[in-house]
This record gives structure tokens, C-alpha cells and sequence, in this order.
């Protein structure tokens, strides 16, 4: 198949592309590189072609010719949408809708669009596929909105796939340390303290980046009798974790014994999610990893690499501080556009 991955230069963009190429396909990126400057681990994988663009430019001469769009390009966490709510639904919501728009009308068959599990936002229940949304931060509501638009415009020829992603972690070559495993995993590897920002007691679901792509994977490839218009979580419905749970995985595998937690950081996204439907719909899905296998594939990495503090805190693999450097370097304009 021939496929157009955008975000391709990003954290889970830079596994998915590897792993769509190993797989036979011909895989073109599609990235404003804001985040093109840092490269943690392994090699580069040589794609059929790049686009360097932005997703609220992109017309549909620039996706014909795709039997698949794996759409991950979004402003990509709650602090970077938390800064301008309106830039956040600008990017995300108007950049996914014209990405969405441009596709079907240049005739692309399939549209995977990458969600997420913060659509669900605050439940003290299990939520599935066909629970009430409750998206608390800009980022999530622009995914809620996204997913009902890709929803409304499909038909015969176009068929979209939406992917609630529970939180992702584990190794890539553009690694984050933003991401809840990641993050306490780096502190654990530099300080040799894990200190919390929350109080702990916040339930979330997690699943490994290179699970997600084979999810992705998937959806791009099976029939479309299969997933045509299927909201699908993507996860282990046995990987729901209170924070401080996954606190107390990283200190076992880091041998890090001092845990602190912030009584007072009252973190009000708290969801578990059931993931049985992917695994009917997907029959060839599992999830391989679970969250102590990735933290010592973190611990292995931050060894190969020899991680250091100046690394782990470095602007490369913070997707606010990148963003925040781009724009006080006046390479960024304020609606985030390259200045050329």
C-alpha cells in the first residue's frame, strides 16, 4: 500500500513510519518539523518521500494518489493546548477537517485518525467505545470534535477509523519526556527521586508506542467491511494504572526507593478504559508491552545512550519547550507558522 503519515517526524510518527516500512509499504511523511532537531535512539528510516507542511495548508494535490492518511499531526498535550485554547482548535480541529477534506476529495479510501482516551476525561467507570465523552483540556475536545466530523463526511468512498490511544510510552527516536512513563522514568534515571506533580490517585490507562502502531498498522490495512467507521480504544484493559502505581513500577525496576507525591496537585482527568472491542474487531491486535517491560526498555535506552540530565530536561523532547523556543527565536510566528 502506499500510505501518507503525517506527524511523521514525531514521537509515535518516527516508530510508525519504521514499522509501516518494514512491512512492505511505501510510506511518504508529512511534518512541519517543528521537533526535527532532536534524535535520541536508532537509525533513520529512508521513507518513499517527505512533505515539509503544514496540516492547515495541505490540499488535495498533496494527499492523491494514498490508499491510507495515519493522521497523528495535532499540537500534541494538555500544557502545549493550555496555552491558547483557540491556536489548539485552530491547528488541531481546522488543520484535521482540511487534512480530512482535501483527502476525500482527492479520493483517499481510508483516513486512520489517531484520538485519544482523554476524550473521556473524568468518569469513576469503566468507560468503552459507547460511553458518554467528557474531554476536560482544549486538546482533548478538539479530538472529540474530530472524531464527529470524520464520522459525518464518510461513505462509500471514504472510510475513517478513529484510534482512542490510551497514554503512550516507551523508546523512539523522538523521544518525549512530557509523557507520564517516560517522564518518571527520566527522573528516576537523573535524580534518583521520583517527584510527582500529582497527588497519585488519578486512574489512567497505558499502552506502548510500537503497540499503537501495529493498531495503526492495522486499521490502514484490513478490510474495509472491518473497520469502516469503527471508534476503536487502543490499549490493555489490564493496563489501568493509578499514577502513583506506575510511580512505584519505575522506582522497582530503577531501584529508586524515594517516591514523593503532591497532596495538592489535584489532577482531575482520572478515566479507565475497557479495550475488549479492539481485540474482536482486530483479531491479529495484542499488546505486547506492558508499563514495568517499558520501563526497562527505558533504563536500557538511558543506559545505550548514556542519558544525562542536560538530555532528559533539554528542549528536544518537551513539546512546550520546543514549541516556546521556536517562538522566542522568532521562527515561529504566533499562530505557529514558520517564518521563511
Amino acid at each position: 500500500m502506499k500510505i501518507l503519515v503525517t506527524g511523521s517526524e514525531g514521537y509515535i510518527g518516527s516508530c510508525l513510519t519504521e514499522v509501516l516500512t518494514k512491512a512492505g509499504h511505501s510510506v511518504t511523511g508529512l511534518d512541519t518539523e517543528f521537533f526535527s532537531e532532536g534524535w535520541f535512539t536508532g537509525e533513520r528510516t529512508e521513507l518513499s518521500a517527505s512533505i515539509r507542511k503544514d496540516i492547515r495548508a495541505v490540499t488535495a494535490q498533496d494527499v492523491a494518489g494514498f490508499d491510507a492518511i495515519i493522521h497523528l499531526a495535532e499540537l500534541s498535550n494538555d500544557p502545549l493546548g493550555q496555552i491558547n485554547a483557540d491556536l489548539t482548535h485552530d491547528v488541531n480541529h481546522n488543520g484535521t477537517k482540511r487534512l480530512a477534506d482535501a483527502a476525500k476529495k482527492a479520493g483517499v479510501p481510508r483516513f486512520v485518525y489517531s484520538s485519544s482516551c482523554s476524550v473521556y476525561g473524568a468518569s469513576d467507570n469503566v468507560s468503552d467505545e459507547t460511553s458518554p465523552t467528557n474531554p476536560l483540556t482544549p486538546y482533548a475536545k478538539s479530538k472529540v470534535l474530530n472524531e464527529q466530523y470524520l464520522l459525518s463526511i464518510a461513505d462509500e468512498t471514504f472510510s475513517p477509523v478513529i484510534l482512542r490511544n490510551a497514554t503512550v510510552y516507551g523508546v523512539s527516536p523522538r523521544i518525549r519526556f512530557d509523557l507520564a512513563v517516560n517522564n518518571l522514568a527520566g527522573l528516576a534515571w537523573t535524580t534518583k527521586v521520583i517527584k510527582m506533580d500529582s497527588d497519585g490517585t488519578p486512574w489512567r490507562p497505558f499502552v506502548h508506542v510500537l503497540d499503537v502502531c501495529e493498531a495503526m498498522k492495522l486499521a490502514a490495512t484490513m478490510p474495509k467491511k472491518v473497520v469502516h467507521k469503527q471508534i476503536l480504544n487502543v490499549g490493555n484493559t489490564r493496563s489501568n494504572y493509578q499514577i502513583r502505581e506506575i510511580a512505584e513500577i519505575i522506582g522497582k525496576v530503577f531501584g529508586v526507593d524515594e517516591i514523593t507525591l503532591n497532596p495538592q496537585g489535584v489532577d482531575k482527568r482520572n478515566y479507565r478504559v475497557n479495550f475488549d472491542k479492539i481485540t474482536k474487531t482486530l483479531p491479529d491486535f495484542r499488546c505486547k508491552m506492558d508499563v514495568e517491560a517499558g520501563a526497562k526498555e527505558l533504563m536500557e535506552a538511558f543506559r545505550k545512550t548514556t542519558m544525562t540530565s542536560e538530555t532528559f530536561t533539554s528542549r528536544y523532547y518537551t513539546r512546550l519547550k520546543m514549541i516556546q523556543y521556536l517562538k522566542a527565536e522568532e521562527k515561529l510566528d504566533e499562530q505557529l507558522y514558520w517564518k521563511e
